[in-house]
């Protein structure tokens, strides 16, 4: 199954001049959805993970479902203002903004070894905040992990000295 079949272009989205790739098509098809979540569970091979990051909000989709399949817990990093308890920030830049992520304080132990995804890697920012808040935990970044990767914005560089690993490339 060709998964990129299931991904949609909408050109000039959030703003003018940007092609998002919707995912929702993929998600909207229960063989793509399992290939999609058998492929990034490839991606992570035979390493031991205690907790799978998902960015808000579309990493949550299949941080979830990878967390459950790895049998690790799940830990949502959200925009700011959305989680109840005690909790630490980062703040980052998009390919066309900013914004700033939170975590819970008590989501990751010293030690814990972390998957980290989200359904696109774009400029990175997002991803090199969410590795800044994971180590200032404690934590130890085993992958990160992305649906889409949008080469031409070279958003790997941003997370040079972490295995970085994607399905599908544009």
């Amino acid at each position: 199954m060709n998964l990129e079949h299931y991904i949609r272009d909408v050109k000039d989205f959030p703003e003018k001049g940007i092609i998002f790739k919707d995912i929702t098509p993929l998600l909207n098809d229960a063989g793509a959805l399992k290939q999609a979540t058998t492929s990034l569970l490839g991606l992570i091979g035979e390493q031991k993970v205690d907790k799978v990051i998902g960015m808000e909000s579309r990493g949550f989709f299949f941080a979830t479902l990878l967390a459950t399949q790895l049998n690790a817990g799940f830990v949502p990093v959200r925009k700011v203002g959305k989680l109840p308890s005690d909790k630490i920030s980062e703040a980052y830049g998009l390919e066309y903004g900013t914004d700033t992520l939170e975590i819970h304080t008590d989501a990751i132990k010293k030690g814990d070894r972390v998957l980290i995804h989200d359904d696109v890697l774009a400029t990175g920012g997002t991803a090199e905040a969410v590795c800044k808040l994971v180590e200032r935990l404690g934590g130890v970044i085993i992958q990160c992990n992305f649906l889409i990767e949008l080469t031409f914005l070279n958003g790997r560089a941003r997370l040079d000295g972490f295995e970085t690993k994607s399905l599908l490339s544009y």
